[in-house]
C-alpha cells in the first residue's frame, strides 16, 4: 500500500516538527516543507523514503505549487510572532496562508489543514489578532472545505510560554502579572495539538470543520501563575501590571534575539482565549488533553 503524501509548511516550528512526527509515526511519507531545508535535514532523519525535506516558501507561488505538487494533504502550520521588514503578520497569516489554499485548490489536494489560533478575529484592533482572523477567512474563501484548527496557547519541551514563567518565578523575588491577572486560558500541550492535526488531515469526508484545542483546564491567568509556582515548590509574590506598561516592555525586547515578551502576548492576554463549547475540539478526536502540572513538574 501507497503511504499517503502530506506536505508540511513551517514544519521545523515548534508546532510544525511535532506534527510531521505524529505524521510519519501514523505512515504517511511527509514532505517537510521550509525556507531552511538544512534545518529540516538536522531535525529529522531525512534518509528515510518516507521523510523528505524540501524548500517551501510560503512567499512564492511557484514555491507552494511545487512543495504540494501530487501530495493528498497540506498542513499550513506558519506563524510569525515578530514582524521584521517584509515578514509582516499580513504577509505571513493572510497572503501565505491564502497562497498555500489557492494552490492546494487548483492542484487538487484533497485535505487541507490550515493551523490559526484561538481567540482569531478579523476585526480584532491588534494586527496579530486581526491577521489570524483575516488569514482564515481567505483560506476559507480560496479553499472552502479547509479544516481549520485553532488551538489554545501551547505548551511542552523548548517552548516559549511555560519554560519562561518558570524561569521568572525561579529568578524573581516578585512575579509580574498581565494587568490583574483574571484573563481567562486554556493551554494545551503541544504533541495533542499535533495528534489534533495528524487525525484530522486523513479524514475522508470534504465538509468544512473548525476544530479549537483547548488544553485539561480553564485558568485565571492569576491562578495559572499560581499553578505552576505550586507544583515547582514556589510560593512567589504576584505583582499586578498594566497593560501600558507591558507593552512598552514587549516593543522594547522584541529587539532583542529571544524577546521573553511580545506585543502580540500581550495583546492575546488582553482577551480570553478559551476554546468555545459549541465548537469541535480534542473530545471529538478522542483525544484526552495532558496537564498542564504534570509538564510542570517534569520541568522543574
Amino acid at each position: 500500500m501507497v503511504a499517503p503524501i502530506i506536505t508540511v509548511f513551517g514544519a521545523t516550528g515548534f508546532l510544525g516538527r511535532r506534527i510531521v512526527r505524529r505524521l510519519y509515526d501514523k505512515g504517511c511519507a511527509v514532505r517537510i516543507a521550509s525556507r531552511h531545508p538544512n534545518r529540516a535535514r538536522a531535525l529529522f532523519d531525512t534518509d528515510h523514503p518516507r521523510l523528505q525535506a524540501i524548500e517551501g516558501d510560503i512567499r512564492s507561488r511557484q514555491s507552494v505549487a511545487d512543495a504540494i505538487a501530487g501530495v493528498r494533504g497540506v498542513v499550513n502550520s506558519v506563524s510569525l510572532y515578530i514582524e521584521h521588514g517584509n515578514e509582516t503578520f499580513h504577509a505571513v497569516h493572510v497572503e501565505g496562508a491564502q497562497r498555500v489554499a489557492v494552490e492546494a485548490g487548483q492542484l487538487g489536494v484533497e485535505q487541507l489543514v490550515h493551523v490559526s489560533g484561538i481567540g482569531a478575529d478579523a476585526q480584532s484592533r491588534s494586527p496579530y489578532i486581526r491577521s489570524r482572523g483575516e488569514g482564515e477567512l481567505a483560506v476559507r474563501a480560496a479553499y472552502p472545505g479547509a479544516i481549520l484548527v485553532r488551538p489554545a496557547v501551547m505548551f511542552g519541551s523548548d517552548d516559549a510560554f511555560l519554560t519562561v514563567i518558570l524561569t521568572l518565578l525561579k529568578r524573581l523575588p516578585a512575579y509580574p502579572i498581565f494587568g490583574s491577572g483574571m484573563k481567562k486560558l486554556q493551554p494545551a500541550h503541544v504533541e495533542d495539538v499535533a495528534e489534533a492535526v495528524a487525525r484530522v488531515i486523513q479524514r475522508t469526508e470534504r465538509d468544512p470543520i473548525t476544530l479549537e484545542c483547548g488544553g485539561s483546564h480553564v485558568y485565571t491567568y492569576k491562578d495559572l501563575v499560581r499553578s505552576i509556582a505550586r507544583e515547582a515548590g514556589l510560593n512567589p509574590t504576584l505583582i499586578p501590571v498594566p497593560f501600558a506598561v507591558w507593552y512598552a516592555l514587549a516593543r522594547a525586547a522584541e529587539f532583542l534575539p529571544s524577546p521573553t515578551v511580545t506585543r502580540n502576548q500581550v495583546e492575546l492576554m488582553q482577551v480570553d482565549t478559551v476554546a468555545s463549547p459549541e465548537m469541535s475540539g480534542f473530545k471529538e478526536l478522542g483525544i484526552v488533553p495532558q496537564q498542564l502540572e504534570e509538564s510542570v513538574r517534569l520541568m522543574s
